[in-house]
Parts: C-alpha cells; structure tokens; sequence
C-alpha cells in the first residue's frame, strides 16, 4: 500500500469511529508497535543513506497529517460525549434561588435584654463577672462555708488540679465582687462615717449544675438583683419584683405572694409566686390546677454577707433576688422543655424570628 492510500485508509477510519474505544483501535492499526505505519518507519533502516533520507521525510509527513486527523476525530468525539451528557443531564434555570435564610436573636436573649431593659427602668445597673469563680466568691462570702448542708443543692463543676476554682453555680458572686468594689472606691466616705451611695445592679449570666432533665440544664442562665442601703425595706423588694413581673408579661392584673423559705445568703427569705399566667390563677395544667407558678427566691440579705463585703450591717440594709431567664422564657414563649432552647434546632429556633 501507497504511504497516500496509507494516509486516506487511517483517516477514514478515524471518521467512521463512534467513540473513543474504537478510535483507540484505528489507531493502534495504523500508529500501534505493529501498526502499518510503524512499519514503514522501521522499514528505513535497511534503505541506503540517501534514500532513507527522503523517504523518512515522506512517512514522517504522512505519520503528521494521520496524527492530526487523529487528534480533530478525538476533540469531536468528546464535544460530543459532553452535549450527549448535557441533554441527560439539563438544569431547569427557572427554578428560584435557595437565597440565605434570615437569622434572629435567640429567645433566651431576647428574654435577658427584655430583663435588662425593665430593670433599668426601675434605677438598676446591669453588672457582670467571670463564670470561673473562686470558692470564696460562690460559696464562703455568701455565708456556706465548707461544711454548709446548703452546699448540696449546688452540685457544680471543678476545675481539674484547681481545688479552689469552679463554673459558678449562681451570679451572686458578681454581687459580691460589686459590694467589696463599691467599698473600696468610697473607702474614703467610709473612714468619714458618711454614707456610701445605694448599690443597685442586677446580675445576669450564665451559670452550671450537675443537673439535666425537662426542666434543667447543666448550663443555664440566672438574673440574680442586689439592692443596699440605709433605707431600703421588704416592701421595697415586693413592689420592685411584682412591678417587675407585671410589665414582663404585660398583665397588670398579675398578682404575687411571697412564702417563706430558706436561702443562707438572706434572713428573712422568701420564695416568689405570681399568679398563672396561662389561666389568670383559675387552675390549669401547666400550674397543677392551684393557680399560682413559683418564679423567684428573695430576702433580705444576711449581715453575714454584707459583713464579708466590708459593708457595715448595722448601718446598711438591702434584699436581693434570683430568677430564672430560662423559666420566664419558657412562659413567655409556652415551651414545655427546656433542653430545647439548647440543642441547636433550628426547626424550632425559627419559630422566634
């Protein structure tokens, strides 16, 4: 065969080639090891100096052009594997866009700020601590030392290799470390005798128990307020909390009672309830039909404690109180479980947008 019939015989079996595999197989009869155009290549080396020369200049023009031909039937084959794959596989462009979902303040903290701002209302600070605290700030200054039954109900966290460091079990330590602050910035009206300025803050945060069930978290947040000064009474602290609790739920009806209790860190101390507001104090199931809901702990706060701080307790009086941001959110919003408000599901954060 003629090197030209040769180069018409390898294109048009490229041309009738319908995929890759049988290109791949045209190609290896003309350009494979044995392929008919390597042979005529291997076949120059028995040619004379002179002959092998200008016939090497034909096969090799010849083995460029079937190359080529080669190469254009490659490209084509693939552009066309690429449409035949398009057409299985068509985008419907007028679909709407996915677009980014809008977020929102998490319930709880729309709850702490909705807190914050009554209170600020109502003349008080807003002040803040660490939530590593150190065993005399979370139990020792709030009158439960070491051997306190009290320590108990406040099963907590340790830190490892740090005896005297712990997550805090309340906020009443930034009452604390506010009261020994406040004392030493007018340690100068103090030595005088003349009275120091009120404290009023209240005191939000994050804090941690060993606990967990429908109504508990290991993590969970505590709005403890702090009022001190000469002046200050019992009746203060019922008119500020139910002023307090009325304005939050927007019902000015909303009537509280104060029962008896125990708290190391107060003498008297009560606990606070506030009529359902679910059934307006008729019964229902959410308040074991008895009309009333438990919400906070109060009471005047121990001579103790203000005796640790610096404060004179002869002198000075004031109450404090602890709620719960979790449980008054979830009143707020009519969630039965409180884990929910931690677990991360967005299904039911986005109710709250």
């Amino acid at each position: 065969m003629k090197l030209e019939e040769l180069e018409r015989s390898a294109v048009d079996a490229f041309a009738v080639a319908e995929d890759i595999a049988a290109l791949e197989r045209a190609k290896a009869v003309f350009l494979g090891k044995s392929g008919l155009l390597t042979a005529r290549l291997k076949g120059l080396a028995g040619l004379p100096p002179e002959e092998r020369r200008a016939q090497g200049m034909v096969v090799n023009r010849v083995k460029d052009q079937i190359e080529h031909a080669l190469e254009l039937r490659r490209e084509a084959l693939k552009k066309s594997a690429l449409e035949a794959q398009l057409l299985t596989e068509a985008l419907d462009v007028s679909l709407p866009g996915r677009g980014r979902s809008v977020g929102g303040v998490h319930p709880v903290s729309r709850t702490l700020d909705r807190i914050e701002s009554l209170f600020r209302t109502l003349g008080f600070e807003v002040a803040e601590g660490p939530e590593i605290e150190t065993d005399f700030h979370n139990f020792t200054a709030l009158n439960t030392p070491a051997d306190h039954p009290a320590r108990s109900m406040h099963d907590t966290f340790y830190i490892q290799g740090e005896p005297d460091l712990l997550l805090r079990t309340h906020t009443s330590p930034i009452q604390v470390r506010y009261m020994l602050a406040h004392v030493e910035r007018f340690q100068a009206l103090i030595s005088r005798g003349e009275p120091i300025p009120d404290i009023r803050i209240i005191a939000p945060g994050r804090v941690y128990r060993v606990d967990s069930d429908a109504t508990h978290s290991p993590m969970f947040h505590q709005v403890e307020g702090l009022w001190i000064g000469e002046q200050v009474s019992f009746a203060n602290l019922k008119g500020i909390l139910s002023d307090f609790l009325r304005c939050f739920f927007e019902k000015p009806q909303l009537r509280t009672r104060f029962r008896p209790s125990f708290f190391p860190f107060t003498e008297p101390s009560a606990e606070i309830d506030m009529s359902c507001v679910f059934c307006d104090g008729e019964g229902c199931r959410v308040c074991s039909h008895s009309g009333w809901l438990e919400i906070a702990g109060s009471g005047m706060v121990h001579p103790h404690v203000l005796g640790q701080c610096g404060i004179d307790a002869e002198r000075y009086v004031g109450f404090a109180f602890g709620m719960g941001p979790d449980r008054l959110a979830m009143l707020r919003y009519g969630v039965s479980d409180l884990r929910l408000f931690f677990e991360g599901d967005l299904r039911f954060l986005s109710q709250f947008h």
